[in-house]
């Protein structure tokens, strides 16, 4: 990843809604949730969640994909692998035995029971 995109990614994540979004796409993981179920999740309305999933996916830390007549929104997982990427790159003095607890730490937790919401 180049510093501008970095960038871009951490600028479109320094606001309160998008950072909240991108949490939530991560833990729904590739089946992802429709607009409408974002913005419910988010508490926003349906064209102010417009704009800030534009902005993630400008920023290429979210997907969009067309299920019939809606859009699903997922994480994109490539793209946040490539900022904590970036961000570890350089990683400790020439010493990865201090990151590898954090790259090693699986990012996701057993698969728990919820209630998912669909639109």
């Amino acid at each position: 990843m180049k510093q501008s995109q970095a960038l871009e990614a951490f600028a479109a994540l320094s606001q309160e809604t998008r950072l909240g979004i991108v949490r939530l796409l991560v833990r729904e993981g590739p089946d992802g949730l429709p607009a409408g179920s974002v913005a419910e999740a988010a508490k926003v309305s349906a064209s102010n969640v417009s704009f800030h999933l534009k902005e993630l996916e400008r920023a290429g830390l979210i997907e969009a994909r067309r299920e019939a007549r809606s859009i699903i929104y997922t994480a994109n997982y490539a793209g946040l692998r490539g900022l904590i990427a970036f961000l570890m790159k350089d990683c400790c003095a020439g010493r990865p035995e201090i990151c590898a607890p954090v790259l090693a730490d699986p990012c996701c937790s057993p698969a728990k029971t919820r209630k998912r919401v669909h639109a």
